[in-house]
């Protein structure tokens, strides 16, 4: 029958010119379907075409798939086409044919699974259009290659199973399909085991995907759950039963963990009073390392086992413990951050870049930044960077400069739902910069004019800018007056401090002199100062002499000029004042005269009461005579401050002085205002008469300026002139007597 078979299909293949894709027989390159066959009998047309095999994913296109031809017509006499699936429908262009010669091509590659054979029909027209031939079928079957890969029915296949089930107990079955053709290898399947841990319990058929048990003694898996990212909680509890007598040491269980926990994440510990093993966490498990632990446990009394008693089988037993993906906060890279910036930063400068990662790797979250302390509001923050960045300058005297750092706190947080946050504290150092030149300190001063008497003049140096840009300094005369070293030197002391010394005697007087100043910063900073020195006269103690002092006054920076205007003017003013004075005493002792001659007019004894002001001197109760004291005297005598003491000359059981008033609220109020202080300081008794000695101010003593009071005072009661007081009557005479002229 085979033998038949190939035979006709041979003869077939030699009518059509066809060729089937069978190895071993030549594929004639062009087809007659319509070519009638010699016969005996009646003449019969060939219709059937045998299918084409092409085969799937072909890559050479476009690739000739087979040629027709008519026999009716020359060539180049007829127009060949086709139509159906793949042609002029979907999916279109797949196939296309040369009208003239009828050769038919596949321009794309095929997909056996989508679509595993293609139909047509071929037409043949003349020139003009007409019919030649009955339209044919045209066949094309996709050959399947093994271009899919199996896949399981579902991703968790579950069985069970009893413990110490014997070998070859059923558990469950895998199973997958194929996309590829299942008339052929390509879809066949073949299933095993890649990893079920130590020892073997499992095996599995290859051919069906059965899952049955090969050995003794299966023990009993405890499947538990725990979140990540915790420590010291318990997971689950494992039973064991013992039947020795409970409390017992050879009923209580001792349990140990063999092996699944390589970094000590878990511990287990008994319960005296069920026997129960508890396990616990005890180190923070993380999820996105490790999302589940294999534990084997094995169990034991604690009193060793007798010999005579039997070996327990299912001393052992496997805890599965899944731990689930909690929202853990981000974690930033370095925290906390330190960075340096030079001072005086400009705004929009960049700082650092304050990153931080999500631990959670299995979710997609976005991180955000934001700034939480900047007490100087000195830093910009990107929140979706974290680049940090200067949004002004900052200044060098600002408060919250600790040592020359500036702390800042920065936040970030995630979008979960509720979001978690991390804290990162960012301490930027701010460098120094050399940036200000450092002053002469003091400006001025005083030499003695002898260059062996005194110790010099000390002079020093401030600096704003903090180390290593102010000291040492450097002082020097400076160069551009090269005669001040004839006369002058300087000689360093310390790191801040020079001394100025004279080389040889200079005139007395005020000197100018020009010192350049350098710190030690980089790049160095300097300054041409003036310094004013007066020489001077100096005793043997190394002082300026009394007699120098107006020199002095013009070392501390007023000039000789000024100091000769000054005392001129103070002469004029004395000699303008002058004739006032006299002018004033003659007027005085005419009127003295005058009331005297009046006097002697009338020397009646008759007592005239004017008005009670005092008990002289007498009296001292009525006035504080401690006012009338140096005020050097007064700072012992001092009472602690409080109440305003009353007058002494009030009467006994006034009130005190009334409050402060409050100051008018309009302009209409003020007379009233006014008028109401004038009668509250008629009637205040807390302030002091009004011809109480008072001291306006104290200037020290030891001024080289006369007072001016002695102009209108003499310096001894010899200059005054008493003669007067013999005219003023009997009463007068003892006066006249002691200070009148002899």
């Amino acid at each position: 029958m085979e033998t038949v078979l190939l035979l006709a299909l041979g003869l077939l293949a030699q009518s059509f010119g066809l060729s089937l894709g069978v190895p071993g027989l030549r594929r004639p390159s062009t087809l007659f379907p319509w070519r009638r066959g010699p016969t005996l009998g009646r003449v019969r047309r060939a219709w059937v075409i045998p299918p084409i095999s092409v085969s799937e994913n072909q890559k050479r296109l476009p690739y000739l798939l087979v040629q027709i031809k008519s026999d009716k017509q020359e060539l180049g006499s007829v127009l060949y086409s086709i139509q159906g699936p793949g042609v002029d429908e979907e999916p279109r262009g797949m196939f296309s044919i040369d009208k003239f010669t009828g050769k038919v091509f596949l321009n794309d590659m095929l997909d056996r699974e989508k679509t595993d054979r293609f139909r047509l029909r071929a037409f043949a027209l003349d020139l003009g259009g007409s019919t030649l031939e009955e339209p044919t079928d045209l066949e094309i079957v996709v050959v399947d290659q093994n271009d899919n890969r199996p896949v399981f029915r579902q991703d968790v296949f579950t069985g069970q199973v009893l413990e110490g089930a014997i070998p070859g107990t059923y558990v469950t079955r895998a199973e997958a399909t194929d996309a590829d053709d299942p008339e052929t290898d390509n879809a066949a399947l073949r299933y095993s085991i890649l990893e079920q841990g130590s020892p073997q319990l499992f095996s599995i058929d290859e051919h069906t995907g059965e899952i049955r048990t090969v050995q003794v003694g299966l023990d009993r898996e405890f499947f538990l759950e725990t979140s990540e990212a915790v420590s010291g909680v318990d997971v689950g509890r494992l039973e064991v039963e013992d039947r020795d007598l409970p409390g017992s040491p050879n009923w209580a269980a001792k349990f140990t963990i063999l092996e699944g926990d390589p970094d000590g994440h878990f511990a287990i510990r008994t319960d005296p009073k069920t026997n129960e093993g508890v396990l616990s966490v005890v180190k923070p498990l993380d999820y996105e390392s490790c999302d589940q632990y294999d534990l084997t446990v094995v169990v034991q009394n604690e009193a060793p086992l007798h010999a005579a008693a039997p070996r327990a089988e299912r001393g052992q037993a496997r805890v599965s413990v899944q731990v689930q993906d909690v929202n853990e906060a981000p974690v930033f890279q370095e925290n906390p951050l330190r960075t340096s910036l030079a001072e005086g930063a400009a705004p929009r400068t960049p700082v650092a870049t304050f990153s931080a990662r999500d631990p959670d790797t299995q979710q997609l979250q976005r991180l955000s930044y934001i700034k939480d302390y900047d007490p100087e509001d000195w830093l910009q923050v990107d929140g979706a960077t974290g680049q940090v960045q200067t949004q002004r300058v900052l200044s060098p005297a600002s408060p919250f400069l600790k040592d020359g750092w500036y702390r800042a706190i920065i936040l970030v947080h995630d979008n979960a739902s509720p979001p978690c946050t991390a804290t990162g504290t960012l301490s930027i150092e701010i460098l120094e910069v050399n940036d200000h030149a450092p002053e002469l300190s003091p400006p001025s001063g005083s030499l003695c004019s002898e260059p062996d008497q005194g110790s010099g003049l000390l002079l020093g140096a401030m600096d704003e800018d903090l180390p290593p840009h102010g000291a040492p300094f450097h002082f020097q005369l400076s160069p551009r007056v090269p005669e001040l070293a004839r006369n002058w030197s300087l000689s360093q002391i310390n790191m801040s401090h020079t001394r100025l010394r004279l080389r040889h005697q200079v005139q007395e007087g005020l000197h100018h002199l020009s010192l350049l100043l350098r710190d030690s910063g980089q790049p160095p900073q300097q300054r041409e100062q003036l310094l004013n020195v007066t020489v001077c006269r100096c005793g043997r103690d190394g002082a300026c002499l009394p007699g120098a002092s107006a020199l002095r006054v013009g070392a501390a920076g007023i000039s000789l000029g000024a100091l000769v205007i000054v005392l001129a003017s103070v002469t004029l003013l004395l000699l303008l004042s002058l004739p006032v004075v006299v002018l004033t005493r003659f007027r005085q002792q005419s009127w003295d005269k005058g009331l005297l001659q009046g006097l002697q007019d009338d020397l009646r004894d008759n007592i005239l009461n004017y008005d009670e002001q005092g008990g002289g001197e007498e009296d001292q109760d009525a006035y504080d005579i401690s006012q009338l004291r140096h005020p050097t005297h007064l700072a012992a005598l001092s009472a602690p401050l409080g109440r305003p003491p009353l007058r002494r000359d009030a009467p006994f059981g006034r009130a005190r002085p009334p409050p402060p008033r409050a100051l008018p609220t309009s302009a209409a109020d003020i007379v009233d205002f006014i008028n109401g202080g004038l009668e509250a300081a008629d009637s205040d008794l807390s302030v002091p008469p009004y011809d109480t000695a008072l001291i306006y101010d104290y200037e020290g003593d030891g001024s080289v300026a006369g007072t001016l009071s002695s102009i209108l005072s003499s310096l001894g009661d010899e200059d005054q002139d008493y003669s007067c007081l013999q005219d003023w009557g009997p009463r007068f005479a003892r006066l006249a007597d002691l200070y009148g002229p002899h």
